[in-house]
């Protein structure tokens, strides 16, 4: 029975860390750290944290691995955390955390689109299920819509008496470029998800073959390290970008590190192993909730009309896709109850019977 809730519990450690890791990042970016130089040290220390745990747990599967699913990790890699994390972390530069978050929320929705070519979901538009699941991705894609071109007035709440006060010395002029720039950052951090779509794809098919977490994590962050590396230092060629010193700069890369990448990628993955990849997505609301309190306590973010409304829609057009998506496994589940096997020539051969019905007394 604790089993059935392993998953739910792992994916609220996942969101709770991503709660953190969009505060801290932001802080750093906002006392002048590059986020190429950051996600590149993001993705050294996840090596470093993961290695370890693979050895110890999946020693023997590591054998397994061969030039195919080599590959698919390499796929994993350019998507899941080069791609994904370079276009997050510049779009949160230009933005705030908590429209990043929310925008994070049309995950679910660009998912279930990407998903139905491959033949991992199914529209089924004469269905009640397929229409929720449409309407649920209109409603998503209008709401990101919405936060990005529509600003409208300030929402005026009670000041926070817990604001940290190294917030308010940490920011520098990138925060005047980031509101002139509110919309491209919006673009980028959509263009994220469509990456992480692509990820959460590619790894559902690679976890049928190769369901080692942390093995396939390590390797990934390990491959995107090296591309995350070059990319960063192309654009990034002086020594004193790189340095790190004893302030928020090497919290944030050893935080992101081992939490952002190492512990939620592990956690992820072998949720996506456990549950696929649409049920690891129904977790993003969460994650909104806790950055717009913490962003609100800490950062003392301002909340607008645009952004509260178009929250609300990517919302509530998350809970119609998986409340679709709910019904339509149910009645899968149904279906399949309702198969018999009938013994022919010595072999089982598959018969579908209706529902059996109480007999009366």
């Amino acid at each position: 029975m604790a089993g059935d809730y392993a998953p739910s519990l792992a994916m609220i450690v996942v969101q709770v860390g991503f709660a953190g890791l969009n505060i801290v990042s932001k802080l750093a970016m906002d006392s002048g750290m590059s986020p190429l130089v950051m996600i590149a040290y993001r993705n050294i220390v996840a090596t470093i944290f993961l290695v370890p745990l693979a050895l110890l747990f999946e020693r023997t599967t590591i054998m397994a691995l061969n030039g195919k699913i080599l590959f698919q990790v390499f796929l994993c890699s350019i998507f899941g955390a080069t791609s994904n994390q370079i276009l997050y972390f510049l779009g949160l530069k230009y933005s705030s955390p908590t429209i990043a978050c929310a925008l994070s929320n049309m995950l679910p929705a660009i998912t279930f689109v990407m998903a139905v070519p491959f033949r991992m979901e199914t529209v089924g538009i004469k269905k009640l299920s397929g229409q929720a699941k449409v309407l649920g991705t209109v409603l998503c894609v209008g709401g990101s819509m919405l936060m990005t071109f529509y600003k409208g007035s300030l929402i005026h709440i009670w000041p926070s008496h817990i604001h940290w006060r190294y917030a308010e010395t940490a920011t520098t002029s990138d925060d005047a470029s980031g509101s002139q720039n509110m919309a491209l950052g919006a673009i980028l951090i959509i263009a994220s998800c469509f990456a992480w779509s692509i990820w959460f794809i590619i790894q559902a098919k690679m976890c049928k073959n190769f369901s080692s977490p942390y093995t396939s994590s390590a390797l990934m962050c390990f491959m995107a390290s090296i591309q995350c590396f070059v990319v960063g230092f192309a654009a990034e060629r002086k020594l004193s970008v790189w340095s790190l010193g004893w302030d928020i700069r090497l919290a944030a890369v050893l935080y992101i590190g081992v939490i952002g990448s190492g512990l939620a990628f592990a956690l992820m993955s072998w949720c996506i192993q456990k549950r696929g990849p649409l049920y690891v997505s129904m977790f993003s609301p969460l994650l909104l909730v806790i950055v717009a309190i913490l962003g609100w306590a800490i950062l003392d973010e301002k909340l607008y009309v645009g952004s509260a409304t178009g929250s609300a829609l990517i919302i509530v057009g998350l809970y119609l896709v998986l409340w679709g998506k709910g019904r339509e496994m149910n009645a899968i589940n149904g279906d399949s109850k309702n198969i018999d096997l009938v013994e022919q020539d010595g072999n089982s051969l598959p018969v579908y019977t209706s529902p059996k019905q109480d007999e009366p007394k």
